[in-house]
């Protein structure tokens, strides 16, 4: 047993089809299930590949905007919302049961998932769709939100992420993708920056700030132009620091 012990997952599904290159070096995985990408035939190869490396599933259901690609804050009613993130869930579970995968966990996307760590209502809309499931889901989301907080109330297994390839603000939102330093390039920096948060429980802000932050699982994004590498280079310094990928 390595001294400490992490998650690390990507987002996949998402039409990028890298993910048999991808899973061989993860713990857990969310798959895109039809709100900003993904459907029937992707959802099914990815679980497949789950299957095979051992890695735990999630859904990645999003605000129902492929054409944003989910990345855009959209005026949608509670009760829409709520209906559109079911059928997605739903959308997979069903091929999980096919496979006699179990579902692991639901992270939302994009725009939804920033949305959800701030605003009460759609936090809320997410968590109702997890209530209604039959079985225990954890629920990934950032440290510190407001999601995280009223999960935790209702008894939702919380895991705290935080993202391996993206540079953080003082408030621990993400450096926006508009901005030229928002992504952290080289798999030598992904891994100091990953390291130094599993060792201190602090994340480096932009501004060189330490600021607190807890972590179980780490992301790496699937659309990274080096996303392999990352996370070849990581595991494996990972490992060698004795910190066990479960």
């Amino acid at each position: 047993m390595g001294r400490f012990v992490v998650d690390i997952n990507v987002d996949v599904g998402e039409g990028l089809g890298n993910e048999s290159q991808l899973l061989p070096y993860i713990s857990s995985c969310n798959i895109a299930c039809g709100g900003h990408a993904g459907d029937e035939e992707s959802m099914r190869e990815v679980v497949k590949l789950a299957k095979l490396y051992k890695v735990k599933v999630g859904a990645h259901p999003s605000y129902p905007d492929k054409e944003n690609f989910g990345r855009e804050s959209i005026k949608i009613s509670c009760a829409d919302l709520y209906t559109s993130l079911k059928k997605q869930v739903r959308s997979l579970t069903k091929i999980l049961y096919q496979e006699n995968v179990p579902l692991h966990h639901i992270k939302p996307h994009g725009a939804l998932y920033n949305k959800a760590a701030v605003d009460v209502k759609t936090a809320q809309v997410i968590i109702e769709v997890i209530k209604s499931i039959a079985m225990p889901v954890a629920l990934y989301v950032p440290y510190k939100s407001v999601i995280a907080d009223l999960a935790s109330k209702e008894n939702i297994k919380v895991t705290f992420e935080a993202f391996a390839d993206r540079n953080y603000n003082d408030d621990f939102t993400l450096v926006s993708r508009k901005e030229p330093d928002a992504i952290i390039e080289s798999s030598e920096a992904v891994f100091d920056h990953v390291y130094n948060m599993i060792l201190t429980q602090k994340v480096k802000t932009i501004s060189g700030a330490e600021m607190d932050l807890k972590a179980d699982t780490f992301c790496v994004h699937g659309d990274h132009p080096k996303a392999v590498e990352i996370l070849q280079e990581m595991t494996a310094k990972l490992k060698v620091n004795n910190v066990k990928i479960l």
